[in-house]
């Protein structure tokens, strides 16, 4: 299978009018280095908060699972997933956090981030940017969801 944003299925939100977290954590993320075609590891933290529609577990669950064999670096495998979940379910905020395993001692953590044109998201978004922000980050991804 590869990369496959079709797959990704959504249902209507139950209560749109109140704001809620859905944290969902992929402990077997997979894609592989576009420039030496090794497999990558991650753990993907995705949290957002929804507006009229969610999206479905499995459907979510078979699209992250399409990045398996599919060639992009880290920052931006986080950044089309982020993107992909923004158009797909247009939700008020959302993040998603890639937590990498190590190659050659290096450990790679992108962020990626959107929210609604309402101030309070937005708002939302920029806090939450800076709280990832470099230097402010110490090897220690619970802090930040």
């Amino acid at each position: 299978m590869s990369y496959a944003p079709e797959v990704l299925e959504t249902f209507p939100n139950k209560n749109p009018g109140h704001d809620a977290w859905t944290t969902f954590v992929c402990t077997e993320f997979t894609s592989l280095c576009p420039k030496t075609n090794q497999p990558d590891f991650a753990r993907i933290y995705i949290n957002y908060i929804a507006d009229d529609i969610m999206v479905e577990s499995k459907s979510l669950k078979l699209y992250l699972f399409s990045f398996r064999n599919h060639g992009d670096f880290h920052e931006d495998c986080v950044q089309k997933i982020c993107n992909d979940l923004t158009k797909l379910m247009k939700p008020k905020y959302l993040e998603v956090i890639g937590e990498f395993t190590p190659r050659g001692g290096i450990c790679i953590y992108p962020y990626a981030s959107s929210s609604n044109r309402s101030k309070k998201y937005k708002d939302l978004k920029d806090k939450r940017f800076m709280e990832y922000a470099p230097g402010k980050y110490s090897m220690d991804v619970s802090k930040i969801y």
